[in-house]
């Protein structure tokens, strides 16, 4: 019997009407339907804020400590960061739209029905995070560390993953069949439970064969 890959349960995000925030944030503030855009947070405090219903749009993010934040029913919308810390962090019915992020740690975080949809990340390190039903369109990702993480039910569509590292990573319904570019570092023979068209499966066979200990000789 054929088995079914499940596709991720996609976000669907309705903001109501938000207010304009020109503030800065702070260690377990509370920020509930607000819009912050265009907003200079580079090496903010913020670990353990909450941003419930919130639209961060164009803002900085360089450096700054979100360490354990929690963005619920939120968008984060064209930001860009290097050095940003959002370990720990949660991520719930949320999207990420033209994101560029270089060396962002999110290691330990909880993502659960989130959209992420164009930009580019380099270096992200997503060692022992826990993704559920999550949705990566359009995004280009360099050097993705997938260490030790849960991917269940997440699908990448028209991406490309360059330079993987899947090690010690446990995979339930994750679709790579859209990754257009697929690059696998590191982790290869942790890709149990993932599904990948005949085509990558072909690109991949280098890889299989070094782990496996085969020599290829014609």
């Amino acid at each position: 019997m054929k088995r079914t890959t499940k596709a991720p349960r996609r976000v669907e995000l309705r903001l109501p009407p938000l207010e304009p925030y020109e503030g800065g944030i702070a260690p377990d503030g509370d920020y509930d339907g607000l819009e912050l855009t265009g907003l200079d947070l580079a090496g903010a405090s913020g670990e353990g804020a909450r941003f419930l219903d919130c639209a961060v749009r164009e803002c900085a993010l360089d450096e700054a400590r979100l360490t354990g934040a929690r963005f619920l029913d939120s968008r984060l919308e064209a930001v860009r960061g290097v050095g940003t810390d959002l370990a720990q962090a949660q991520l719930r019915d949320a999207e990420l739209v033209d994101a560029r992020f270089g060396g962002t740690q999110f290691h330990g975080s909880v993502w659960e029905r989130v959209l992420v949809r164009g930009g580019k990340w380099d270096y992200p390190n997503l060692r022992s995070a826990t993704l559920r039903d999550v949705t990566f369109e359009g995004c280009v990702l360099v050097e993705p560390d997938f260490g030790g993480a849960k991917l269940e039910r997440v699908a990448f569509v028209d991406c490309e993953l360059i330079g993987a590292d899947f090690s010690g990573a446990k995979l339930t319904d994750a679709d790579l069949r859209g990754v257009r570019r697929l690059e696998i570092a590191r982790g290869v023979e942790s890709l149990a439970g993932a599904v990948i068209s005949s085509a990558q499966l072909l690109d991949l066979a280098p890889f299989l064969a070094a782990r496996l200990g085969v020599r290829v000789e014609d």
